[in-house]
């Protein structure tokens, strides 16, 4: 049985289908030695396919186990794998495989926290980002301007947009005081920067946005920011089942993992830890560089101070240092 090349390389950890088809058509995959067309299919999990010129281990159907992870992602960091400029991914805190890849489900933007979830399995990745499964994202949104139930109504109504018609599912007010106004919304799709943009239609501003939902997975406290926690196989197949995908039998957590989860302090103390390395990493090059400038500057001061010494001082030079030196004394007189 054949399947399709971006199927087969989206299960084995290889990226999402579009991610994969992009490859494809960039020309960076190839099959026993050919470069792949999109629309190629397999029929042989032991033919070579090579992405970027590195063999990449097939996956077949029954030998994959599903693995996703929830993800508190704070503001400023990016979610893209590789970053030209050195900043911070979401994929630099997520845990090493041996095999595969994450693939993140869906995106947030450098300044949306809360939610993001991963998964070993690409398929699954694709199905719950995909606008035909309308899977529920639910956001926190602090709002600067006035909000009036007109415009409430404008945004469940729906609102158009530059790339087509948008709208909430559902908006809910959690208060606020003064021109800063907190809702709770929901969208079903995942289109760039959807929720700023529905708002600013109605000509308020966001200044605050996290996601707190994804279908039926929530963003609770013991998870702190900056930290992930692997899901258990009944969340996992949970989503598989809303996309139609079968159940999983298997998971990677042990028995006594999942009876012993980690608390919030190990999480903080693991995310502690990884922003002393990165901040330590950063700063090394910078260090070492201050280092040698700050030794060279000391060993001239140092030859400049020797020089100082050698140098006998004489004439004038020697009264200015001691005025007193050559002065008579005052003669001693009894009174």
């Amino acid at each position: 049985m054949s399947e399709k090349l971006q199927k087969v390389l989206a299960r084995s950890g290889q990226g999402s289908r579009r991610e994969i088809e992009l490859m494809i058509q960039n020309g960076r995959v190839s099959i026993d030695g050919k470069v792949a067309k999109l629309g190629d299919r397999l029929e042989d999990l032991n033919a070579l396919v090579r992405i970027d010129g590195h063999k990449v281990d097939l996956v077949a159907l029954s030998d994959e186990v599903c693995r996703v992870l929830a993800y508190n992602k704070p503001e400023g960091e990016l979610c893209t794998r590789h970053d030209p400029e050195g900043r911070r991914t979401v994929f630099d805190r997520l845990p090493r495989l041996t095999e595969g890849r994450w693939v993140s489900v869906g995106r947030l933007d450098a300044n949306t926290a809360g939610l993001l979830l991963f998964t070993t399995d690409g398929e699954l990745a694709n199905r719950l980002m995909h606008p035909s499964r309308s899977v529920q994202r639910e956001y926190m949104v602090r709002v600067f301007g006035e909000v009036t139930e007109e415009m409430v109504r404008n945004l469940v109504r729906g609102v158009e947009l530059e790339d087509g018609k948008a709208r909430f599912e559902d908006v809910v007010y959690a208060g606020g005081e003064g021109m800063n106004h907190t809702f709770y919304v929901v969208i079903t799709e995942g289109r760039n920067r959807e929720v700023r943009r529905l708002w600013d239609s109605q000509g308020v501003t966001v200044s605050r946005l996290k996601r707190v939902r994804y279908g039926d997975i929530f963003l609770t406290k013991d998870l702190p920011r900056g930290g992930w926690m692997e899901l258990e196989l009944k969340e996992v197949n949970y989503l598989r089942e809303m996309v139609d995908l079968p159940a999983e039998s298997e998971t990677m957590l042990t028995v006594e993992g999942q009876k012993r989860k980690k608390g919030v302090r190990q999480i903080r103390r693991a995310v502690r830890r990884h922003e002393e390395r990165v901040s330590d990493d950063s700063q090394g090059r910078r260090g070492r560089k201050d280092q040698r400038r700050t030794t060279s500057r000391h060993q001239e001061t140092e030859s400049d101070n020797a020089q100082q010494r050698r140098r006998k001082p004489s004439g004038n030079a020697a009264n200015r240092r001691n005025p007193l030196k050559n002065k008579p004394a005052k003669p001693r007189s009894r009174k």
